[in-house]
């Protein structure tokens, strides 16, 4: 029998590249992983499935091989890496995807691979690039952990994008199959951070399904900002976050092989903009507020030394930075340090430092005798965190702030009340904020020993001292007028869940 690779590769080449307005993928670090959970019954989307298969893929099909059945049909498996070309492209066309080339790494029977991708889609990719219905950006390593080092880019080229546009579809059109895999470990780190297969346990069972009672919570929750006619925002960094409810799934992420580091709960859009942005989010229609803890790997770190501190940790005398008000200091000084908790030495974190903020920002000028500086201003100020500075104490503390984070989720969930994580702080419905904070207060003195403080970016209308102003202040926002859009969506979602929004008053 034919070497099924060399088989494969042969009907490639066979086939003749079609004329193409591609383009070059000119960023392909504006990106995100392809998702293999994607699937649709759309009459036009599989109609151009079909129409791909028939013209191009049909031959890899009569190619046999040995070894066990695949778990999904060479067809079905197109069908994923389409979908997903179709989401991507109708988010942000400019978006591309991140895909592995090495068939080394598609496992069917992985727990990340419910749908059972297999090895095959590496030829799928190479036939639609061949055939010019794909762009492509090949991978690139130049050694371990190279800062350049990045997996194979790929997104629609014009000719796949024509027949997008074609079908009379929309992005609900698409969904994710059940059962996808929410509890993750992952071991390296940044681009070359691989998933790791794990066998479960009782504590990870306990954790999926408290996550997966989490996310159905979100799922029946209308999460959205009534000031956004198109669902979208623009951060300063020109990235575009969308605002749906199809990127609400939360999932937690373990780092380095190990269920110490890292756990935190990620995805969700409202974690990916600013707290101007989040304070204008509303839970169901109501309004919301942010609740946080104030210098939380700071407190960690004090408390597990059982140091308490008082006041603003990243709070320093003022002109350490000649010609930056004091405010714009306090957040330089915030940066280093948090940076500074998660490298391993002061160069290292001088130069990450410098390279989290955007072309042009006064920041990047900082020299590494500026920031020596002003972490030896911090470490006079709290001098029993010299020890943990540059050390890499940051995975760890995410560790610790992410068991914080899961008894608050777990509290809320448990009474049907749609909480917001965002890692440090919660957003919730405006009269739960004296909940939310008591709530946060056991959870974190079940952790450290002790309550950690919290502040609210304002009042909630269940705490006693709440002054009548901000009663007024918040009916006033909850009558806002919504735009045009936002109802859209609104009436959207009522649609596809049967079921109408509670419009409930204070």
């Amino acid at each position: 029998m034919e070497d099924e690779e060399t088989a494969h590769l042969s009907v490639i080449g066979s086939i003749e590249a079609e004329p193409s307005a591609e383009r070059a993928i000119k960023n392909p670090w504006h990106s995100r992983p392809l998702d293999v959970h994607r699937w649709t019954n759309h009459a036009e989307l599989i109609t151009v499935l079909d129409a791909v298969w028939h013209k191009h893929c049909a031959a890899l099909a009569g190619k046999r091989r040995s070894g066990p059945k695949p778990k999904q049909s060479l067809r079905n498996q197109l069908r994923v890496l389409l979908l997903d070309l179709y989401v991507a492209w109708l988010e942000d066309p400019d978006l591309s995807i991140g895909v592995s080339m090495s068939m080394n790494d598609w496992d069917i029977w992985s727990r990340y691979n419910k749908l059972g991708i297999a090895k095959k889609i590496v030829f799928l990719i190479h036939l639609l690039h061949k055939a010019g219905l794909i762009d492509m950006a090949r991978g690139s390593y130049s050694g371990p952990n190279a800062p350049g080092n990045r997996i194979t880019r790929i997104r629609a080229a014009e000719p796949l994008r024509a027949m997008f546009r074609a079908a009379n579809a929309i992005r609900a059109d698409v969904y994710q199959v059940e059962g996808q895999e929410c509890i993750i470990m992952k071991g390296g780190d940044g681009e070359e951070a691989k998933l790791i297969e794990y066998k479960d346990t009782p504590e990870t069972n306990r954790m999926r399904a408290e996550l997966q009672a989490y996310n159905q919570l979100l799922a029946d929750t209308f999460i959205d900002i009534p000031l956004l006619d198109h669902p979208c925002i623009v951060r300063e960094d020109g990235g575009r976050v969308l605002v749906d409810p199809y990127h609400q799934f939360v999932r937690r992420i373990f780092s380095r092989g190990s269920w110490g580091c890292n756990g935190r709960f990620y995805g969700p859009w409202w974690q990916q903009i600013g707290s101007e942005w989040r304070s204008r989010v509303f839970i169901n229609d109501t309004p919301t507020v942010e609740v946080d803890f104030k210098g939380l790997h700071v407190q960690l770190l004090s408390a597990r030394k059982g140091v308490v501190l008082e006041g603003d940790p990243y709070e320093l005398p003022g002109g350490l930075i000649p010609g930056v008000p004091d405010d714009v200091q306090r957040v330089i000084i915030k940066k280093l340090v948090l940076t500074a908790l998660n490298a391993r030495t002061r160069k290292a974190a001088f130069a990450s430092f410098r390279e989290g903020f955007p072309t042009g920002h006064g920041a990047k000028r900082l020299t590494d005798k500026v920031l020596e500086t002003l972490l030896l201003r911090f470490i006079e100020k709290h001098p029993h965190l010299e020890d943990a500075l540059c050390t890499d104490q940051g995975i760890g503390l995410m560790n610790l702030d992410a068991q914080i984070a899961e008894l608050v989720l777990r509290h809320f969930t448990n009474l049907g009340i749609p909480v917001l994580s965002v890692h440090d702080s919660f957003i919730i419905d405006y009269r739960k904020v004296g909940m939310l904070k008591d709530v946060m207060a056991k959870a974190s003195r079940q952790v450290t020993g002790q309550a950690l403080p919290v502040a609210g970016y304002g009042p909630g209308l269940d705490e006693w001292d709440a002054p009548i102003y901000v009663l007024q202040h918040f009916e006033a926002w909850r009558e806002t007028e919504r735009v045009s859009g936002y109802l859209q969506r609104m009436r959207n979602w009522e649609e596809r869940k049967g079921k109408l929004i509670k419009h409930t008053r204070a």
